[in-house]
């Protein structure tokens, strides 16, 4: 809810930039201004992508994304180019200021933080909630399962063996009088 808010609110700022622009210049410029901030997002986003999806895809397996400064530039890159492809002055202007040496390195620390609470949390959804210091096996459960699962030792089954026949109803027959 709270995002869906952020975002009405986001757009209602975005078109009144637009507007109070577009009074002082043609609207016309605006609008190319637009076009043009699209295409360089595009190839910003497209430049970057190249250099950190592997990356991102190593990061995924290991859990780990190395500190190496130009991945951590390219992602800051690709946040601008998204930024940029998004029409209005609000966000061109966040992007630019994305494309800042000391705003990319608070954006990369965020965007790090998010993935190692989302790999953690990952992590404690897998290990069915329990900490690190756990001292039951965390496939105990499933094993009691698999065991309750199987016939029991007497030598019973689930299976219940038996006969069919067809069974005739007792029906009465209504006379009808003619």
């Amino acid at each position: 809810m709270n995002l869906i808010f952020m975002i009405i609110i986001g757009a209602i700022i975005e078109i009144a930039v637009w507007i109070g622009v577009a009074q002082f210049i043609s609207g016309w410029y605006v609008f190319f201004w637009f076009i043009l901030a699209a295409i360089i997002g595009f190839k910003l986003l497209r430049s970057s992508t190249s250099t950190i999806m592997p990356q991102l895809q190593q990061m995924q397996m290991t859990g780990q994304l190395g500190n190496d400064p130009a991945v951590t530039q390219k992602i800051a890159v690709a946040v601008a180019g998204i930024l940029l492809i998004i029409p209005g002055l609000v966000s061109d202007v966040v992007a630019v200021l994305v494309l800042l040496p000391p705003v990319q390195k608070l954006l990369t620390t965020a965007l790090m933080g998010a993935m190692a609470k989302r790999q953690q949390a990952m992590m404690e959804k897998m290990m069915g909630g329990m900490g690190a210091g756990g001292a039951e096996n965390p496939f105990a459960d499933m094993m009691r399962q698999m065991q309750n699962q199987q016939p029991s030792s007497r030598g019973g089954s689930n299976v219940i063996d038996g006969e069919a026949h067809e069974v005739q109803p007792d029906r009465k027959k209504i006379d009808t009088k003619k």
